[in-house]
């Protein structure tokens, strides 16, 4: 468990270690992995681990929990029990949110309904993963839904994105890391989007690493919204 530095979440923990098989050209943990020599093993840390990184954690407030930041958790190579326990634990501490994030979303549905206290979503760097993975949604019932669009590699037009902006309920956006000028999202991408997401009512969150872009878009301003607590 670490006090984490991406914005949208307090704290990021990861119950299933290893290297993750689905090998995204863009995966910053993969890079860390191969740099560090760390153990590529997939293996589960076990859920009395699990809870005692969780008491490590203040309830000062409604902390949000990112789980699964270094690996994709609803892939094939994931056991079940071990998604049995996360969500025991989950259910343990309902006075967190905890937020999961995927490039799996067809196998969301089969943990649905989430726990209460579940913020589910998607990954998509580009219009077809978008709409597989919003497909998806559809079936998940769960407290929030949301898309995140990091790192946004490729045009989607503005009719694309109001499609589907009336099933979730926040949207993220962000670029590719290590940040350079090659990996900067065209300026016109971030403004349609979120062009979209506002008429449709939809919160927004756009990463740190945007800045540079937006320092383009006097008109758009590193806006870091929330979802509502109450959800759909």
């Amino acid at each position: 468990m670490n006090k984490t530095r991406i914005e949208w979440c307090d704290y990021s923990i990861n119950p299933v270690k290893g290297l993750c098989p689905m090998a995204c050209s863009y995966c910053y943990a993969r890079a860390m992995y191969k740099r560090f020599k760390w153990n590529p093993e997939i293996r589960y840390i076990g859920r009395t681990k699990l809870f005692d990184e969780m008491l490590k954690i203040p309830r000062d407030k409604n902390q949000r929990i990112f789980i699964g930041s270094t690996i994709e958790l609803f892939g094939d190579w994931v056991e079940p029990y071990w998604m049995n326990d996360i969500f025991e634990v989950v259910n343990a501490f309902s006075f967190f949110t905890f937020i999961f994030l995927t490039k799996q979303p067809e196998n969301l549905p089969k943990w649905s309904p989430f726990p209460e206290n579940c913020w589910v979503g998607v990954t998509a760097a580009d219009e077809h993963f978008a709409a597989v993975g919003l497909d998806n949604l559809k079936s998940v019932d769960a407290k929030v839904k949301f898309l995140s669009v990091e790192p946004l590699l490729h045009w989607v037009d503005a009719t694309f994105w109001g499609r589907w902006f009336k099933d979730i309920d926040w949207l993220i956006i962000g670029q590719q890391t290590p940040v350079s000028s090659k990996t900067q999202p065209e300026i016109e991408w971030i403004r349609e989007i979120v062009k979209a997401a506002d008429k449709a009512g939809i919160p927004v969150f756009l990463k740190d690493n945007l800045r540079s872009a937006l320092d383009l878009l006097s008109n758009i301003p590193l806006r870091q919204e929330f979802p509502m607590p109450s959800g759909r």
